[in-house]
């Protein structure tokens, strides 16, 4: 009988742990979803991931992936602006030319960290290939035109001049960081548009006027083409 009865006790203190274990189990898991709630994640590259907080913005999650995919380049350890002094060399290209051309790849979709058009573009690959089409060396991330060409007052942008945003996660009262970029392809008296590679509702390469949701996230008009200047 005592033998009996140990082995009751035993059954039941085992019993009564593994209730107590999936109670834990079952609350952990709880947490677990709650948080994953309020955050989505997205592989960024091979073996790594990146979470991002599910914030709805107008322009989605772009320029943070563009910023983030710069970040893990295989030719980038480091990403640094350019230097003031130095210049992104056009030689001769004629930025009407350089428009149209881009002008040319409006609904090429949207692909995150692709240079390529049959596949798609991400913000700043778009700019590269556009460029790189003329034989213009520039940089691979938006953050690296932070310093690169001549800063033009927004009135007086013109075709072919390049147009900088912060990440969609701050405007420009807190933060001047880099993170989107585009061309002006029109200013009709004060009325600009700029084209640009979105993971917005386009999701593709598109023509965007600059709206309020842009104007609070402007950072700098940047011209690199002299003949803008006559």
């Amino acid at each position: 009988m005592t033998i009996k009865n140990n082995k009751k006790k035993h059954m039941k203190t085992i019993h009564s742990f593994y209730q107590v274990l999936c109670i834990v189990i079952f609350s952990a898991c709880t947490s677990f979803s709650a948080n994953t709630e309020i955050i989505s994640s997205e592989t960024v590259s091979s073996g790594d991931t990146l979470i991002l907080g599910n914030k709805k913005t107008n322009d989605s999650l772009l320029d943070e992936k563009d910023r983030i995919a710069s970040l893990n380049s295989r030719d980038t350890l480091m990403i640094h602006p350019l230097k003031e002094d130095e210049e992104i060399n056009v030689g001769d290209a004629d930025p009407e030319q350089v428009i149209r051309f881009a002008e040319s790849l409006a609904g090429t979709p949207y692909v995150y960290a692709s240079t390529d058009p049959k596949v798609g573009f991400d913000c700043s690959g778009f700019i590269t290939y556009v460029f790189t089409n003329f034989k213009i060396k520039v940089p691979r991330s938006s953050v690296q035109f932070s310093n690169a060409g001549k800063t033009v007052a927004i009135e007086n942008a013109k075709r072919g001049d390049i147009v900088l945003f912060t990440n969609p996660a701050f405007d420009n009262t807190n933060s001047t960081l880099v993170g989107h970029m585009g061309l002006i392809t029109s200013n009709d008296n004060g009325v600009i548009n700029f084209i640009h590679s979105t993971s917005g509702k386009a999701m593709s390469v598109v023509v965007t006027p600059l709206s309020e949701h842009y104007k609070k996230r402007f950072v700098r008009v940047a011209r690199i083409f002299p003949g803008n200047d006559l």
